[in-house]
């Protein structure tokens, strides 16, 4: 058997969910959904279904004429392997690959200033996940063929409204420093106490 990825249970799993899909389909319909925690390059979407097709986990129909689309379709042996994937306990942590964390990292090679503008940024950014996020609750929350899709919208929100209250904070401190105020240390040990 050959060994599957990450990406491999997305397509799997996302061909399972939504029937027959062209490469062009998962990548729409990714974009939308499983994307907004799991990023991965898009050309995968184009060549993962190519390898699940070698391993039985997927068939496909290649139009004859025009563009000969290739249209994948789940196998039986396919599903059970997404069902057994599925079964297994996940003992990974969490992973969070952010640049804005990974700048924190090395602020101290920073100037206040870039430090003040990235917080703002951020604070601007969180606010529009955030409000994306509420949307989609908003337009498909009382769906009962989309109930089990939502339940990671609402961790989602959760970290992003906790990234929120990080950037505002962080924000504020900035702020202070650059004025010279002294709030910055005072804020964080507040935070502590909540």
């Amino acid at each position: 058997m050959v060994k599957l990825s990450p990406t491999s249970y997305v397509v799997l799993g996302m061909i399972a969910m939504r029937g027959p899909s062209t490469s062009y389909d998962l990548k729409r319909a990714i974009s939308h959904s499983v994307g907004y925690f799991w990023p991965f390059p898009h050309a995968q979407l184009y060549s993962e279904p190519k390898s699940l097709v070698a391993a039985g986990l997927l068939a496909v129909t290649i139009e004859q004429d025009g563009r000969r689309r290739q249209t994948y379709t789940i196998t039986e042996a396919g599903r059970r392997e997404v069902q057994r994937w599925l079964a297994q306990p996940t003992r990974e942590q969490m992973q969070v690959r952010d640049i804005a964390e990974l700048k924190l990292f090395f602020s101290e090679l920073a100037q206040p200033a870039d430090l003040l503008l990235l917080a703002k940024d951020q604070v601007v950014q969180h606010r529009e996940r955030i409000r994306v996020y509420e949307d989609m609750e908003d337009r498909f929350g009382d769906r009962a063929d989309v109930a089990a899709r939502m339940i990671p919208l609402r961790l989602g929100l959760e970290l992003e409204r906790a990234a929120l209250l990080f950037w505002q904070d962080f924000e504020a401190e900035q702020s202070a420093a650059s004025s010279g105020g002294s709030a910055g240390e005072g804020s964080r040990t507040g935070r502590k106490g909540r």
